[in-house]
């Protein structure tokens, strides 16, 4: 903490609620990803308000019908896949946000190539409704994309360390995280 960032008091009240607000916006941002990556329904909607709109180009409408199209396209398309956000802006206005984050999204390729990349932003709005930061509105902007190949390599011989799973199996929702011995001893 600065020497700005404080009053006689203690800690500026505005520019701590402006942290809180930002950590809140890029806490949500989390969850859209990890619940598009777990095909996690519950945690995805948690990430928009009822009624959101969502703009992925080819598909531009509600997040009550994005969901299921979205689901549906990487259950028919990829093994898996990974979203990663990277860089971040955030302009708080009230209880407006406008917000530009990179991403870069691997997918595990059922057909063709192995692995597709997608590199882009998501540019939203947000808003606080009831005191939580929610997207309102999203523009999903892809302004690269690409296919890896890969030799045949051996396949790797390696101890299993948890499970990789598209649900709630996955290890990530395991509470308290469990080894790989507890979970032998616990079947």
């Amino acid at each position: 903490m600065t020497i700005t960032d404080m009053t006689q008091d203690g800690p500026d009240p505005v520019r701590l609620q402006e942290l809180l607000d930002r950590q809140d916006i890029l806490d949500c941002l989390h969850r859209y990803t990890r619940g598009v990556d777990r095909l996690d329904e519950d945690l995805l909607r948690s990430a928009y308000h009822p009624g959101a709109i969502d703009d992925h180009g080819i598909f531009r409408g509600p997040v009550e019908e994005f969901i299921p199209w979205a689901f549906a396209g990487h259950r028919a398309n990829h093994h898996g896949e990974q979203h990663y956000i990277t860089n971040h802006t955030c302009d708080l206005d009230g209880d407006l946000a406008h917000t530009e984050t990179y991403f870069v999204m691997v997918g595990r390729n059922k057909v063709g190539t192995p692995v597709t990349l997608h590199g882009g932003r998501y540019v939203d709005q947000f808003e606080r409704r009831d005191g939580e930061w929610r997207i309102a509105h999203r523009v999903s902007m892809v302004e690269w994309t690409g296919g890896v190949t890969t030799p045949d390599l051996p396949a790797v011989d390696r101890k299993a360390n948890g499970t990789v799973a598209r649900d709630r199996s996955d290890t990530s929702y395991d509470r308290p995280l469990l080894t790989e011995d507890r979970r032998v001893q616990d079947s």
